[in-house]
């Protein structure tokens, strides 16, 4: 998948590159909406510029990881902060995942937008990177668990597509791999009773996003999203994981060769997306080259995705909006 462009419309370079490239869907950067009266229906321009309606993908959390902010939207909660809630009230924290994903999906599909990177079930550890941290509901597995559940199904409700990652769990990566590659040397026993779990409880969604990340006691040689050994042996096998597989952004240094290196290598590891997201288009040209047009059990799981897009239900969204509010108005 292709990040679109950097303004609306795009320009023909694009729009030509994007027909002929085939894109599985767009992913969609907060740069392009600065305007929300200009910028209606953005990820349908994206999706129809290919000739069929194409997946717009979003990152839309909440906390530091908000792509879309105020003024145009209003400032969400971390996932850590719905964390909080639950933890002093089960109910009501699964009912804050809930609404907040709910108003994420009335605020996406004003921009065309039907599918949304969340929810994040990595389960960070003492010491962990930053680049996790409050972005998690929460320290240990049930937590996450249930509030992964919760926020997919408020996604789900509003018509939008949930895309729960980092599997096969990201939250005991001690670097960055925006900037460098994380290694977890801890045991697969300690992996299967603290990473793994909520991947488990959640293995029948439609899609799951990769990690760039090195478990030694896997495969010591390559990160997650290019290992043949995690993504058959863990992510499909262990986990149970039959959906669609995106990797993790092909631009993050923590992968190694070049873009159409890296890209290749994803596709041999078993991953049935390539996202690419920074918008260069020598790069998105890279990309396209070295990724095969989708076949046999990857065409499948598209195939399954694009019609697993639930049917949004009536909720008003004022009434929900002032719930969520009330909620954060008392915390």
């Amino acid at each position: 998948m292709l990040r679109g462009g950097r303004g609306t419309p795009p320009p023909p370079e694009k729009n030509s590159s994007y027909t002929s490239g085939r894109p599985g869907g767009f992913i969609l950067s907060g740069r392009i909406i600065p305007d929300p009266r200009k910028t209606p229906g953005l990820g349908a321009e994206r999706r129809e510029s290919v000739g069929w309606p194409a997946p717009a993908l979003f990152e839309q959390e909440g906390g530091r990881v908000q792509r879309i902010r105020p003024p145009i939207l209003q400032h969400y909660p971390s996932g850590q902060a719905l964390g909080d809630i639950y933890r002093r009230n089960r109910e009501q924290g699964l009912r804050a995942a809930w609404l907040m994903s709910r108003l994420h999906a009335f605020d996406l599909l004003k921009f065309g937008i039907n599918v949304d990177c969340l929810p994040v079930l990595d389960v960070p550890v003492e010491g962990s990177s930053s680049v996790i941290g409050n972005r998690a509901y929460g320290g240990d597995p049930k937590t996450v668990a249930d509030m992964g559940r919760a926020a997919a199904e408020g996604l789900k409700a509003g018509g939008v597509l949930p895309v729960m990652k980092h599997i096969p769990g990201h939250g005991r990566g001690f670097a960055d791999s925006h900037h460098e590659l994380p290694v977890v040397t801890v045991s697969r026993d300690e992996l299967e009773a603290h990473d793994f779990p909520p991947f488990i409880a959640m293995r029948d969604e439609l899609a799951a996003m990769t990690c760039h990340v090195v478990f030694t006691a896997i495969d010591p040689d390559n990160p997650a999203t290019t290992s043949s050994k995690v993504i058959d042996g863990v992510i499909r096998k262990r986990i149970g994981f039959k959906g669609l597989l995106l990797s993790d952004d092909t631009s993050m240094n923590a992968l190694a060769g070049t873009i159409s290196e890296r890209a290749a290598n994803i596709i041999a590891g078993g991953c049935d997306i390539v996202l690419h997201c920074n918008g260069h288009m020598d790069e998105m040209r890279q990309v396209v080259a070295n990724t095969p047009v989708l076949a046999h059990a990857a065409l499948e799981r598209a195939t399954a995705g694009l019609a697993g897009f639930p049917k949004v239900d009536q909720a008003d969204e004022a009434a929900i909006r002032a719930e969520f509010d009330g909620m954060f108005a008392t915390v």
